[in-house]
């Protein structure tokens, strides 16, 4: 005897993990902008020093990695039809994934590494529970498999990602890789940048770009290729560096992923061709799709300088190179997407619990007009001055350009939340 379909109610989004995640990701994003605002020395010079690496993890575990998990109880029920409901399990869950984030960021700024990897022993327990509910459903999930394969792939990398850096915790502290410690960190941030954030970008971009903008959505090879040629680069490179092949070979991985990141931009340029009429409340020009627009411009920017760092012979360019090649790809590219996707996707959960709340029988506001516009658009211009200012701060060290980047960005990440809470309570409050 077969079980019934699930109900529409079924897929509304589970209620209280998705917030706690993403209230958790502003408030480390701003932590990270307004550390290095404050105090830009600490951050400056060579990529690899615990303090630079403390802010990059607030950046990736605390924003881009929390969002992520917070973004998966809302694009798996109302974009992959998978049921992922909220229960207190998932609150203890996000509980411990503050804990450990919180532990590995201030663990690297202390330089006591063995407790960087305690933390992330903790950090891969969280994320097999989320990852795994996700994993196991996604295979039988009625979307195109464009979509389907590089979110089940990124969830792998993610935990190999994971899995990597905690032995370079313990591998600090007591040597037992048959590595270089740098070859290692290198291939460590390539797994999870490229590896999951990037793959995930890409899985949902080819379920949510459609919508955000809205256009058509692209169908045939070109996706499944995109995500192949990229995954296969990001583990030809990670794998040449751990097992200490010739610079030719990750140089070689880096071109195959480039490859992968360039068909996906073509396909996003498609969609740009084959616009549909928006929604009449839908602002003109969107600034949530200006956001991720210029994240996807930044993008390409950095697929371009990852090559030529991958195949440069290493110098004093090569390492201010670096430093702007991570900043961009880290801040200006999935950071800044993860900004604009949170614009539309929380206005969505709220208006669809506002509706619930309202017993599906009164709309809530239009989720297109319930954040402040005025506020959008200061958020994207120091977005778009920010990044930049960043980037050429620390690859050129420019201690002034570092302070004043992050300090925009830092105002740009506490007025988008700001401006998010503003949406939630227009869409859950009812006239009296």
């Amino acid at each position: 005897m077969t079980s019934a379909a699930p109900g529409p109610a079924a897929y509304l989004p589970a209620r209280w993990p998705p917030l706690l995640y993403f209230g958790f990701a502003h408030l480390c994003l701003a932590a990270a902008f307004a550390a290095a605002a404050l105090r830009p020395a600490e951050i400056a010079g060579f990529y690899y020093h615990p303090r630079l690496i403390a802010l990059v993890h607030l950046v990736t575990l605390g924003w881009i990695a929390s969002s992520i998990l917070g973004a998966l109880y809302l694009v798996g029920p109302l974009t992959c039809r998978i049921v992922l409901p909220g229960s207190r399990r998932d609150v203890a869950a996000f509980a411990a994934w503050a804990i450990a984030v919180t532990g590995v960021a201030a663990h690297f700024w202390l330089e006591t590494l063995s407790g960087v990897a305690w933390a992330g022993v903790l950090v891969v327990a969280v994320m097999l529970f989320v990852g795994g509910r996700v994993a196991r459903r996604l295979p039988a999930a009625p979307v195109p498999l464009a979509a389907r394969l590089p979110l089940m792939l990124a969830l792998v990398n993610m935990l190999a990602a994971a899995a990597l850096g905690i032995a370079l915790g313990f591998n600090k502290e007591s040597p037992f890789l048959p590595v270089a410690q740098l070859d290692a960190v290198i291939a460590h941030a390539h797994l999870g940048g490229l590896g999951f954030a990037t793959l995930m970008v890409m899985g949902a971009g080819y379920r949510l770009l459609p919508m955000m903008l809205p256009s058509a959505a692209p169908e045939g090879v070109l996706p499944l290729a995109a995500t192949a040629l990229t995954d296969t680069g990001v583990w030809i490179l990670a794998g040449a560096r751990l097992l200490g092949a010739p610079p030719a070979v990750s140089g070689a991985g880096a071109v195959v992923a480039a490859g992968g990141i360039a068909l996906f931009l073509s396909q996003v340029a498609w969609m740009l061709r084959h616009r549909r009429p928006p929604p009449t409340a839908q602002p003109r020009p969107d600034p949530g799709v200006a956001h991720a627009l210029a994240a996807l411009a930044w993008l390409a920017v950095a697929t371009g300088l990852g090559l030529w760092l991958a195949l440069a012979a290493p110098s004093e360019r090569t390492l201010a190179g670096a430093m702007a090649y991570g900043v961009l790809g880290l801040v200006g590219f999935l950071a800044q997407m993860v900004a604009g996707v949170a614009s539309r996707l929380v206005p969505l959960y709220a208006w669809l619990w506002g509706f619930h709340d309202r017993g599906h029988r009164e709309n809530p506001p239009s989720m297109h007009t319930a954040l402040s516009r005025p506020a959008q658009a200061a958020t994207l211009s120091l977005w778009t001055a920010g990044v930049p200012a960043l980037a050429l701060g620390l690859a050129l060290d420019r201690l002034a350009w570092i302070s004043a980047g992050a300090g925009a960005l830092a105002l740009a990440v506490a007025l988008g939340a700001a401006n998010l809470g503003l949406g939630l309570r227009r869409l859950w409050s009812r006239p009296t």
